[in-house]
C-alpha cells in the first residue's frame, strides 16, 4: 500500500470509527467535489499552488537583497519570551520598510504594533494559547477577543495536543471553534497550529479534519517551540486532508529558499521561517531559529 492509499484508508477509518462525517456530504452524496475522499485527483494538483506567506525573524537589512514580490509573502516574526520593546519596535520598522505582509508577535505587544503600523499595509498577527495549547477554551476565546480589540488582524491558535492524543475529539473541535467563532465576528483569519512533531500521521489527519470542521482558515505545522518542524511529508499529508478549501502553513526548520520551494511544491500556502534573507533573497543556506 503506497502513502496515498494509506492516507485514504486512515481518513475512511477515522470517518467511520470516530463519527467525523464528511462536511461536504448530504444524504451520502458529495455536494462540492472538493473533499479528500471524493476528489483525490484534484488534491494531487494542489501542489502547483504558490506560497502566499513566509514568516521571518528580526534583523533583515537592505543588504539582504529582499525581493519586493517576496517581501509581501513574509510574516515578520518575533515570539521569543525575552523579546524587548526595542526589538519589537525594530521588527515593525523593518516590516514597514520592506512592506512585509505582517508582524507576528505575542499578544502583549499587539497594541504597540497596531499603533506603530497604523495607516500602513502591514497586518498584525498574534498567537493564542501559545505555545502549549493547554489553556482552557474559554481562556483562548477571551485571549482572541482581547487581541482583536487591541488591533490583531490574524490569530494563530494552538490546539490542545493532550486532548487530541486522548481521543477527546469533541473537546478539540470545540476548542478550535471557540477561537474561530470569536475571530469570525471581526472577520479575522484563524490558523490552527497542530504541532506535528508530537503527533502520529493518524493524529495529524484527525487534527486537520477537526480544524476544517470547526471552520478554521488554515492548518499550521508547528509553534517552533516543540520538537520537530515542517517536513514535505507532513505538508503533503495536511494538504491532502484539507483539500483546496483551507490553507496550509509550514513552520519550523525552514532555512533557505530551497527549503521553502520544496514545501510549496508539497502543498504549502505559507511558510514559517526565521531565515528571511535566505528565503526571500535566494541564498541556499542560513542559520537562526524560529
Amino acid at each position: 500500500m503506497n502513502r496515498q492509499q494509506l492516507i485514504s484508508q486512515i481518513v475512511e477509518d477515522v470517518l467511520k470509527d470516530k463519527g467525523l462525517a464528511h462536511m461536504c456530504c448530504k444524504d451520502g452524496i458529495c455536494t462540492d467535489g472538493l473533499c479528500v475522499v471524493h476528489n483525490k485527483d484534484g488534491v494531487k494538483n494542489i501542489v502547483s499552488s504558490g506560497a502566499t506567506r513566509v514568516t521571518a525573524g528580526v534583523g533583515v537589512d537592505a543588504a539582504g537583497g529582499v525581493e519586493s514580490d517576496l517581501a509581501r509573502m513574509i510574516d515578520h516574526t518575533l515570539l521569543k519570551p525575552e523579546a524587548t520593546v526595542e526589538q519589537i519596535e525594530k521588527l515593525t520598522a523593518e516590516a514597514k520598510k520592506f512592506h512585509f505582509a505582517s508582524v507576528c508577535i505575542n499578544p502583549s505587544y499587539v497594541p504597540l504594533c497596531a499603533k506603530l503600523l497604523k495607516d500602513t499595509d502591514v497586518k498584525v498577527c498574534t498567537v493564542i494559547g501559545f505555545p502549549l495549547g493547554a489553556t482552557s477554551s474559554e481562556s483562548k476565546a477571551f485571549e482572541t477577543e482581547r487581541a482583536i480589540r487591541d488591533g490583531a488582524n490574524e490569530v494563530d491558535m494552538v490546539i490542545n495536543v493532550g486532548r487530541l492524543k486522548s481521543g477527546d475529539y469533541e473537546y478539540v473541535e470545540s476548542d478550535i471553534f471557540a477561537v474561530v467563532s470569536t475571530a469570525r465576528r471581526y472577520r479575522v483569519l484563524t490558523k490552527v497550529i497542530i504541532e506535528t512533531g508530537l503527533l502520529t500521521d493518524e493524529e495529524k489527519i484527525k487534527a486537520c479534519m477537526l480544524a476544517k470542521r470547526a471552520g478554521a482558515d488554515f492548518v499550521k505545522t508547528s509553534t517552533g517551540f516543540s520538537k520537530g518542524g515542517a517536513t514535505t511529508g507532513d505538508i503533503a499529508l495536511m494538504r491532502f486532508v484539507v483539500g483546496s478549501a483551507m490553507g496550509v502553513k509550514a513552520s519550523g526548520g525552514v532555512r533557505s529558499r530551497e527549503d521553502a520551494l520544496k514545501l510549496v511544491a508539497s502543498g504549502a500556502d505559507r511558510i514559517g521561517a526565521s531565515a528571511s534573507v535566505a528565503i526571500a533573497g535566494g541564498a541556499t543556506t542560513a542559520g537562526g531559529g524560529y
